[in-house]
């Protein structure tokens, strides 16, 4: 992921997750690491359709290889905003 387009876009990094352990639940997964931070991280990610035995034995294995990167969009006052269209040079 570009870190400086998700710093143009307003969005910040929270986390980087190592993913440890996935463990399947009914309507999705648990996925568990630990952060560069050092720190334990959990996240639960839910399906919103059915998924068979078989895909969710694969879909839990490519989890397992993965790496997690929060991010979260920063809250901007609306004079800082209007300061930064301002500023912005003709063209952009």
């Amino acid at each position: 992921m570009n870190t400086e387009k998700n710093a143009e876009e307003g969005f910040v990094p929270v986390a980087d997750i190592q993913v440890d352990a996935v463990r399947p639940e009914k309507s999705g997964f648990v996925l568990q690491g630990k952060g560069v931070d050092r720190a334990d991280y959990r996240v639960e990610l839910r399906l919103d359709i059915p998924v068979d035995g078989q895909t969710r034995t694969v879909l839990g294995e490519i989890l397992s290889q993965s790496d997690l990167k929060v991010l979260r969009r920063v809250q901007v006052s609306i004079r800082r905003s209007k300061a930064r269209q301002r500023r912005k040079p003709v063209g952009s």
